[in-house]
């Protein structure tokens, strides 16, 4: 029998930081992962940016978020020996005038650290089709999540605290002790994505999952220096690559790439981006994303042995570190989790899905 604290579902991007922040606090723990190519963190581009949608308006606690976030990566790539993060330019074109209007006027008001109009708007017509103009968003960030997950993942193989695995929630039994087949544990925790969606536990959760789709291109002659976006998003992945995407989709039936995203993506990149390209691959997921946009961070308020780090749909890469580390906080020191992401705060429906 295997004892420890922590035993760990899930080795995506919130799994990978839990356990790095476990690991930080001197605390054991075994992680269980299948090592899933079409998890939404191996799927995803890895960008963080501190604004978001239509109307141009600051992510939900970037101002605190993303320093933090930049600063753990760091940390991490240096122990790791990789590059974690790299800081990026997006270069957002303008699909309409009234996308210009908002980041005009956003751009002169509290936003403006962020967001602002280039004097010379027509640097990049080489290599883009554009008639409105554009503006630049700044800073932004691309994770290396293949790297990272993977140097993780190789370290913990290293120390023994890995089982590639799918988990069983048929061999979990959970009394004061959490016991899963030759595990004991303190306590177990689910960043397992998609999947916490349908465990007994934390099934009633408000979890809004949508699928998204994306190809992965050659073009030799795009420069990787920036981000781009104009309803679809090109983010560079190093060896003339990039990963093109993504789509949105709320009404669907498996998690596998679709003619209809290829053939419209294909047709959209062909009329705006005027360098020459190769499809390389197609790829697709189902993220894990919530109602509120909010993540899901805590232990279940019947079973203080089950906990949860999920729900962070297309933000994980900025909102994975902070809560980990918050989460890890809580678990051994008994500091408080933000109210706003505490499944507290689901106490009644989270009863309910267990009578």
């Amino acid at each position: 029998m295997t004892n420890t604290e922590f035993l760990i579902v899930g080795q995506g991007i919130s799994g990978t930081f839990l356990s790095w922040y476990l690991h930080r606090a001197g605390r054991s723990f075994v992680v269980i992962d299948k090592n899933d190519p079409a998890s939404s963190s191996r799927v995803a581009a890895g960008i963080i940016n501190p604004v978001t949608g239509r109307r141009v308006v600051k992510t939900w606690m970037i101002e605190e978020i993303l320093p933090f976030a930049v600063n753990a990566y760091e940390m991490m790539g240096r122990e790791l020996g990789i590059e974690a993060i790299t800081e990026k330019k997006m270069i957002e074109f303008f699909p309409s005038a009234q996308m210009r209007m908002a980041f005009s006027e956003r751009g002169a008001g509290s936003h403006q650290d962020y967001i602002s109009l280039p004097g010379d708007e027509s640097i990049f017509f080489e290599s883009f089709n554009y008639e409105l103009g554009f503006g630049e968003i700044s800073p932004c960030y691309l994770v290396n999540l293949p790297g990272l997950l993977l140097s993780w993942r190789n370290r913990l193989k290293k120390e023994n605290s890995l089982i590639e695995d799918t988990f069983s929630e048929h061999d979990l039994k959970v009394h004061s002790q959490i016991l899963y087949k030759n595990i004991a544990a303190d306590k177990i925790i689910f960043c397992d994505g998609i999947y916490s969606s349908t465990n007994r536990f934390f099934r009633n959760l408000p979890f809004a999952l949508n699928k998204g789709e994306a190809l992965i291109i050659h073009s030799k002659d795009l420069s990787p220096e920036f981000i781009y976006k104009k309803n679809l998003t090109l983010a560079p992945l190093g060896n003339e690559r990039f990963w093109v995407g993504a789509s949105y989709e709320w009404d669907f039936t498996d998690n596998l790439p679709s003619d209809a995203f290829r053939d419209s993506a294909i047709k959209t990149l062909s009329t705006w981006l005027k360098k020459p390209f190769e499809v390389e691959d197609h790829v697709a997921s189902i993220r894990p994303a919530t109602v509120e946009r909010r993540p899901f961070v805590g232990t279940h308020p019947w079973f203080p042995s089950v906990g949860i780090l999920n729900g962070m749909g297309t933000k994980g890469c900025s909102l994975s570190p902070y809560f980990a580390n918050q989460f890890v906080n809580h678990l051994t020191k008994n500091t408080p989790i933000l109210p706003d992401v505490d499944i507290s705060r689901f106490s009644g429906i989270l009863k309910s899905s267990l009578q």
